[in-house]
């Protein structure tokens, strides 16, 4: 389980701090609007009301032993930077912020901001891409039980094969494809003897819950 941090609960903050949450991971979502604290309330760890300009408000949180800070506060580009500040001066981790604009990101970028999100602009490519470029995957009707992801290869997996590893059989789970990052190289459908290395990045389906186990290994 991983700790997060959420500040501003507009649409886009709600719905990544009730995700996280729900994936089993602890979440504190905060932000100056009692209403939407007490919305998001139910769907996360812990909510507070507070001001996230404040840097006496931001200390005695913690958020420096989270695993990452969102900040998802609204149109005011000056409270987002604020914010930003005080997450790199309290020692964050990792800071992943969304803006506005280019000029507004690279500001964002330049106080510590690791990630930048464009939430209309990636949902857009997204849309776009899917039209112009469909694959297999845009055609699966996966629900809400299943999972398809992505993990790094858990150190129990390195070394022994996919027929030894017998993870649709111990687990309930399918790996349908592996990436091979030296050299380069992605596997579609991998035969029963490759063999896991430490640099691979199995791409797996399964339910929600055994995807889960399988993401809690080291």
């Amino acid at each position: 389980m991983k700790r997060f941090a959420v500040i501003g609960l507009g649409n886009f903050g709600f719905y990544a701090a009730k995700s996280l949450f729900e994936d089993g991971h602890e979440v504190i979502a905060m932000d100056i609007s009692k209403a939407r604290v007490q919305a998001v309330a139910p769907h996360v760890s812990d909510a507070l009301v507070l001001d996230a300009t404040e840097m006496n408000a931001l200390k005695p949180l913690g958020l420096e032993q989270m695993d990452a800070s969102i900040i998802a506060t609204g149109t005011r580009i000056g409270t987002s930077i604020l914010i930003c500040l005080h997450l790199h001066e309290i020692g964050c981790k990792r800071i992943l912020a969304k803006a506005m604009d280019e000029d507004h990101e690279k500001i964002l970028k330049r106080l510590g901001a690791a990630e930048i999100i464009h939430p209309e602009r990636d949902m857009a490519l997204r849309v776009s891409r899917s039209l112009s470029r469909p694959n297999v995957l845009d055609f699966v009707p996966l629900s809400d039980e299943f999972d398809l992801i992505q993990v790094s290869s858990p150190k129990d997996f390195i070394g022994k094969s996919l027929k030894g590893l017998n993870l649709r059989a111990k687990h309930n789970v399918h790996v349908i494809a592996i990436k091979e990052l030296v050299p380069e190289n992605t596997v579609i459908v991998p035969s029963p003897d490759f063999i896991i290395k430490d640099s691979d990045i199995l791409i797996m389906l399964g339910k929600t819950e055994d995807i889960r186990k399988i993401k809690a290994l080291k």
